[in-house]
């Protein structure tokens, strides 16, 4: 057989080949193309989730010592905190995370942030809180400066503070001053006004006094046994009326740079959000 006939042989086997191949190629291809287009469909669309939450944000009915709340705009801070999430929430990546947080809880992933959803989160909310409200011995009261106080001019005997959590404040307050993202150094190298105490250790015979000028706060408002007799519970400035439960009130407190820089680094000193006032925080020791 000469060179040329052999080569002749070869052209055609390959060319055999190739067509034999050709239908198995396609049907890989076809069942990729399957594939690609069941995952996609599987995919879950957040979308519709997500304007769902948009209209549960503001029109949610729920109750909260023994008041009837609407909404859970005042809390989208600490919610994303919570599902992990830089999204807002009318957004599909917000559903999307929203979801995985619900599926580790045992709930429907579905996205919305629903009456259900919300309850679980508020009882997530309230499990960081402190169990105890005993009274410190006086050797772990300190009293702190007038210059710590949004109120300099508070009498002395209203200044104390639960030792280990006046420190961590410091340290917390240090650490917020460095940020240059929220500019609270002045030019006197004072602190302005944000995150300077409000309220810290209250005697039960102050926090009765206080519901006595008060009758109208509820439950809520001036707690019976409240978390502020440990000394270690601190109402930080965060912007608007120090202490107002007003929802517009709230709303402008939590909208500020501090009040959202205290929900990303508070915890890192020891300190975790009551979610009903954005200005309570509790230290917990470590």
């Amino acid at each position: 057989m000469n060179t040329r006939s052999l080569s002749a042989i070869r052209f055609s086997f390959l060319i055999t080949l190739c067509l034999l191949l050709i239908p198995v190629a396609a049907g890989r291809s076809a069942a990729v193309s399957v594939t690609s287009s069941a995952r996609v469909a599987s995919a879950p669309d957040f979308n519709a989730a997500a304007a769902e939450n948009v209209r549960l944000m503001h029109d949610l009915n729920w109750s909260f010592g023994g008041k009837t709340q609407r909404g859970w705009y005042l809390y989208v801070p600490l919610v994303a905190r919570l599902i992990q999430t830089g999204s807002r929430p009318d957004a599909p990546e917000f559903a999307a995370a929203l979801a995985r947080w619900q599926s580790s809880q045992g709930l429907t992933p579905s996205g919305v942030l629903d009456h259900e959803t919300w309850m679980k989160m508020v009882a997530a909310f309230q499990t960081q809180r402190l169990r105890s409200h005993i009274i410190p011995a006086a050797d772990r009261l300190i009293q702190a400066p007038a210059a710590d106080f949004y109120a300099p001019e508070r009498p002395a005997e209203l200044r104390y503070v639960e030792r280990e959590a006046y420190a961590a404040y410091q340290r917390l307050l240090a650490a917020a001053l460095a940020d240059p993202s929220l500019g609270l150094m002045r030019r006197d190298g004072q602190a302005e006004r944000y995150l300077k105490i409000i309220s810290a250790f209250r005697s039960p015979a102050c926090q009765a006094q206080l519901r006595a000028q008060s009758p109208g706060a509820g439950r809520a408002g001036l707690a019976v046994n409240s978390p502020h007799f440990t000394g270690c519970a601190l109402d930080l400035y965060v912007g608007g009326e120090p202490v107002s439960t007003r929802d517009e009130n709230r709303a402008l407190q939590v909208s500020t740079p501090v009040y959202q820089w205290l929900v990303r680094n508070a915890e890192r000193f020891g300190f975790y959000p009551y979610f009903y006032e954005p200005w309570h925080w509790e230290y917990r020791a470590r």
